[in-house]
């Protein structure tokens, strides 16, 4: 399993079922008080690991209570990935980085939702419980994406991480990606939502305004954009990583903090505001709506690429 450090957002910073794990913790996003260190350049090396290309199907278990608008900003924002209609700079051109790695292009498409309102698990959930609820939903060429509730505690939730991907076997079968993100907005937003709340540490910018008028899910988007980058390039841990596999920095994770041009730790860089609504935002998406994506690293040029 690959954990967003706390995250990208920040900067930079047993088994209920017969389930053989093959997850380390991936560094797919980490806590804001633990990346105010500032890393050197970056090249992600391919360890000639499979990677996920293709027709790829998001399938996703909410897990807790979300809104029916919170369920739509973030179902759009999948959607919004492979849309042609948004002009540039756009989510989907965002995600048109990923083809300039091994397999070129990959399409995203939203799949299966599951829904577990009644917290069937409890509130306070370990690995072993998010793989358990991945394996409702898993599939070849897919990625069962559980999200957690603001209500919901998840073992080093807000202390060293934000989200994370990892694959796993079930019953002797194939391997399958998933991923997990919460929303921090009552736990930690100032680590896993920021830039939209300044954090209690480092350097004191002003937040910028939320795109969607939701701090949790908001940031929980930036959350998403990191682990599906993180999981269709590197999805068994033979892909596109640098560091130990067991805490590798990815497509995004590579990135932390960035996302606009000029950004230096504890300043997101500089990105698009919204003349009348005011809120911040780098990429548009289907239906009107407004996203802040992460950088991601480019192979062909070897730097944190940008919309903005």
């Amino acid at each position: 399993m690959h954990t967003i450090p706390i995250s990208s957002l920040t900067f930079f910073a047993s088994s209920l079922l017969l389930i053989s794990t093959i997850f380390h913790p991936c560094a797919a996003t980490i806590p804001r008080k633990l990346a105010l260190l500032q890393t050197p350049a970056t090249v992600l090396k391919y360890h000639k690991g499979s990677v996920l290309i293709g027709n790829i199907t998001v399938n996703i278990l909410w897990y807790g209570h979300f809104t029916p608008n919170q369920k739509t900003i973030i179902t759009d924002f999948i959607n919004s990935l492979n849309a042609r209609l948004p002009p540039a700079p756009s989510a989907a051109s965002w995600w048109q980085t990923t083809r300039n790695y091994k397999g070129g292009q990959r399409r995203i498409q939203l799949g299966k939702q599951i829904v577990d309102e009644k917290y069937s698990l409890g509130k306070t959930l370990k690995d072993s419980h998010l793989i358990y609820l991945a394996t409702k939903n898993k599939g070849f060429n897919e990625i069962s994406l559980v999200l957690t509730a603001a209500d919901v505690a998840v073992n080093g939730f807000c202390m060293n991480r934000c989200g994370t991907h990892g694959s796993t076997r079930v019953n002797k079968g194939h391997n399958f990606a998933y991923a997990w993100v919460g929303n921090s907005v009552t736990q930690c937003p100032d680590q896993c939502a920021w830039p939209f709340v300044q954090p209690v540490y480092g350097p004191k910018v002003p937040p910028l305004v939320a795109p969607n008028g939701d701090v949790g899910v908001d940031g929980m988007i930036i959350n998403i954009a990191t682990v599906l980058a993180g999981t269709v390039t590197n999805p068994f841990d033979g892909g596109y990583f640098q560091g130990p596999a067991t805490a590798p920095l990815e497509a995004v994770t590579a990135c932390t903090g960035i996302f606009g041009s000029g950004a230096f730790p504890g300043y997101p860089g500089s990105v698009l505001v919204d003349k009348k609504t005011r809120v911040s935002y780098n990429a548009q998406g289907v239906k009107g709506r407004k996203y802040l994506l992460p950088a991601m690293w480019d192979p062909k040029t070897s730097t944190c690429k940008t919309l903005v």
